[in-house]
């Protein structure tokens, strides 16, 4: 299968997606969660996220190392990691400068990708809208972009999901028949 990203806005039905081709697969499964229960409505979520998950599904709660955690993940096991959104908000709260938050994308993106058992990656698409008044916001929609975008050109497949509705995204070489100049 390969590493497979789902992209979309909330409640787009993303999660659910990731869990339904998780459950297709053969071996175990080890979810990587990058969400912190900072206040009741997180909890909440994240609550309704592990409700949808088979109980056997191993979880490993890591809002930060993401390299780290994906390596520690056996070769066998299947890996959801949800989510890409919440990872990076992490890291700029960590301080990290946008290009280490790249550099760490692209080495997570490149090991979930090498994996032997499949990998499927959640990530919000929150480009799509006005651009924010506030410059935070404006970085992290910015950022977030570059990373969905690392993990697109890592993935062997990536997904947009709209009111529960997959849409292949095709790789731009691909639509332009031949590789694209400059």
């Amino acid at each position: 299968m390969g590493l497979v990203l789902l992209l979309g806005g909330a409640r787009s039905g993303k999660s659910r997606l990731a869990v339904r081709l998780a459950s297709g697969w053969s071996g175990p499964v080890v979810v990587i969660a990058t969400a912190e229960a900072g206040d009741e409505e997180m909890a909440e979520r994240i609550r309704r996220h592990r409700a949808e998950r088979a109980p056997e599904w191993e979880t490993v709660e890591e809002p930060v190392d993401l390299e780290g955690a994906l390596a520690g993940v056996p070769q066998e096991a299947g890996v959801l990691l949800d989510c890409l959104t919440l990872w990076v908000s992490n890291l700029i709260q960590q301080g990290l400068s946008d290009a280490d938050i790249e550099d760490r994308a692209r080495k997570a993106a490149e090991l979930a990708a090498s994996r032997r058992a499949g990998t499927v990656a959640v990530s919000n698409e929150v480009g799509s809208g006005i651009v924010p008044v506030n410059a935070l916001a404006r970085r992290y929609a910015d950022i977030l972009g570059r990373v969905n975008a690392i993990w697109a050109e890592a993935a062997e497949s990536a997904v947009l999901v709209v009111a529960g509705r997959a849409v292949r995204l095709s790789d731009p070489d691909e639509v332009m028949g031949g590789p694209l100049d400059g």
